[in-house]
């Protein structure tokens, strides 16, 4: 019984740490902007992004005319960035949640795919200076 508690905190732990842990901050401080092109129920949808310090904004249209914010988390590994994100879109879409991934393609170039509740599937290309 002890043994599974035990595995059961270092698990917990070590998940904690990793997710808590500040990243290089130095390499984070310019931000790194993004364009999005996706669609959802045969409309085509459009978004804007930046991110720094492992934090993104992004500005997108969606179906019917639907514009909006949303705020991302990335958790910043090697070589991919894996975000969540939360936000709020017009013409009555509400509270939008989004998720996806981004990995660099080159030194100054990455690339990325996600998923927004109101805009749908969609693919990034981004920049890095």
């Amino acid at each position: 019984m002890k043994a599974v508690i035990f595995m059961k905190t270092f698990i917990t732990s070590l998940g904690l740490f990793v997710l808590l842990n500040p990243s290089q901050a130095s390499a984070q401080i310019v931000p790194q902007p993004w364009v999005s092109v996706g669609g959802k129920d045969g409309d085509v949808t459009y978004a804007v992004g930046a991110k720094a310090l492992s934090l993104g904004f992004e500005v997108g249209t969606g179906p019917d005319g639907a514009t909006g914010v949303d705020i991302l988390k990335f958790i910043n590994l090697p070589v991919i960035s894996p975000y969540v994100g939360v936000g709020l879109y017009s013409e009555d879409k509400g509270v939008a949640f989004s998720g996806g991934v981004q990995a660099n393609a080159t030194k100054h170039v990455f690339i990325g795919a996600g998923y927004n509740s109101v805009r749908g599937f969609n693919g990034q290309l981004g920049i890095k200076f």
